[in-house]
């Protein structure tokens, strides 16, 4: 690597946050060679370009000769490291790096399921969820830890983790012997027709309750008992209490449910998603081509949108768009939204190209008609127009007052679940692109950045 092309990517690394994220490494082409996660991107990052850094002999023969091919490294900020790792692992599995070795295969991070459709629900580790009739907290960083947490939990809730079919009406269940849970006091035994279902389920609420809170109260809880076993010279119970202190505080090295989709988990055929959402809106046939937006920006500054395409149910790469905000100044989705459509959409207006089967935008009431709006000005509209709630994961459909709310399995929530997750990234990754120059050239303009050389060779 050149001289003048090590101090540049050296200046470009200064202006990164010192916060956790993942950063993608890029050659001159833009291709991803290697994707890494970080606890602190400005220092992971830059460890890789220090004169002091032994790469040949810590990262290997493969990651130096990685090195010596990048011209550019893009990072996107994350919430913790365990989001890091998340997000890490899903864009490796996606964008398949040719440097990266972990986290190619089709494993998954598991998931922690309470089997609600039983009359008696189970609690399990598991990575692959039922399509229906659970409620599913995780992914989880670590599984061995999840497990732990499990059956350190089930001393105070009680639940069952048996794979039995125990079924309310059932009055066999009054000759069942139970098994050895029941006997240590870590499961109520309904199974043997022990506990009622009524009782059961508040137990299994207490248990949901406890996984939605932040546990402070227990953490502590089990601290001070740890420090005065501890006192009173009763190790043995100190190491106990200690184990399920740490198995306790493992649960909250997790993602959530829908930010940290692992599509493979939830894999559904694109061509039944398409005909359940020709269903939904009434389509005489399935929508072959589809198009989503979404807008991104940070309190107003370096607003982008961005427009993602699917065809038959899959991304169509060569389709996506972005687009820098210009007629908009401050927070205002909707103008963006509508700017968005007029710059996108003009030539289909005219009749010089077709519209999307589908066009559906990342928002609520308010965001689809803003788009309506826009719509309603040119000469042709399009065919369908709808808009995705986040919260509720409502859709709203136009010339429908009332949003349509489907159940979270369904294969058509599922395929607007993933553009809209696609939109948002796409959006977002734009966004951190124009948010990173942004910072050097101010940082080079106040005299912190030497300029860039034009032409190193024409220098030597």
């Amino acid at each position: 690597m050149q001289n003048s092309q090590l101090e540049s990517i050296r200046a470009h690394i200064a202006a990164f946050p010192k916060c956790p994220g993942v950063y993608l490494m890029k050659d001159a082409e833009g291709r991803v060679l290697y994707v890494g996660k970080a606890k602190d991107l400005r220092s992971r990052v830059g460890s890789y370009f220090q004169p002091s850094a032994d790469l040949m002999n810590t990262r290997g023969p493969d990651i130096c000769r990685m090195v010596d091919k990048v011209v550019d490294i893009d990072f996107i900020e994350t919430e913790s490291e365990v989001d890091a790792l998340l997000q890490e692992a899903r864009l490796i599995k996606d964008i398949q790096p040719p440097h990266n070795v972990m986290l190619k295969d089709g494993k998954t991070f598991p998931y922690l399921e309470i089997t609600t459709g039983d009359d008696f629900p189970g609690v399990y580790v598991t990575r692959t969820p039922r399509i229906k009739g659970s409620k599913l907290y995780g992914p989880f960083a670590s599984p061995m830890a999840l497990r732990d947490a499990i059956n350190a939990l089930q001393k105070a809730f009680k639940y069952r983790t048996c794979e039995l079919d125990i079924r309310d009406g059932d009055d066999a269940r009054r000759f069942f012997r139970p098994c050895l849970l029941h006997a240590i006091d870590r499961c109520t035994a309904p199974c043997a027709d022990l506990v009622s279902r009524e009782e059961y389920k508040k137990d299994i609420d207490r248990f949901k309750k406890f996984m939605a809170s932040k546990r402070s109260a227990l953490t502590r809880q089990l601290t001070k008992e740890m420090e005065d076993a501890a006192k009173a010279l009763r190790f043995e119970e100190a190491a106990k209490l200690r184990d399920r202190l740490k198995a306790l505080q493992s649960l909250d090295l997790s993602g959530d449910v829908h930010t940290n989709v692992q599509p493979e988990v939830f894999y559904i055929d694109p061509r039944e998603g398409l005909q359940k959402l020709a269903d939904v809106l009434n389509l005489e046939t399935p929508p072959r081509c589809m198009e989503c937006m979404d807008i991104a920006h940070l309190q107003g500054e370096e607003t982008v949108g961005s427009l993602i395409c699917f065809i038959d149910g899959k991304p169509f790469k060569s389709g996506y768009r972005r687009f820098k905000i210009q007629s908009v100044d401050g927070i205002d989705d909707y103008a963006c939204i509508q700017e968005v459509i007029r710059r996108r959409y003009r030539y289909a207006a005219e009749g010089e190209e077709l519209y999307p089967d589908v066009i559906v935008i990342d928002g609520g009431l308010g965001q689809l008609h803003a788009g309506l709006d826009v719509f309603g000005e040119m000469n042709m509209r399009p065919p369908m127009v709808i808009s995705l709630a986040k919260r509720e994961e409502e859709v709203y459909i136009q010339a429908k007052s009332a949003p349509i709310r489907l159940a979270r399995n369904n294969p058509a929530l599922r395929i607007l679940q993933q553009m809209r997750d696609e939109a948002h990234r796409f959006a977002q990754h734009y966004h951190h692109i124009l948010r990173n120059k942004k910072t050097f050239e101010t940082e080079r303009a106040e005299g912190r950045r030497p300029p860039k050389t034009r032409n190193p060779k024409r220098n030597r």
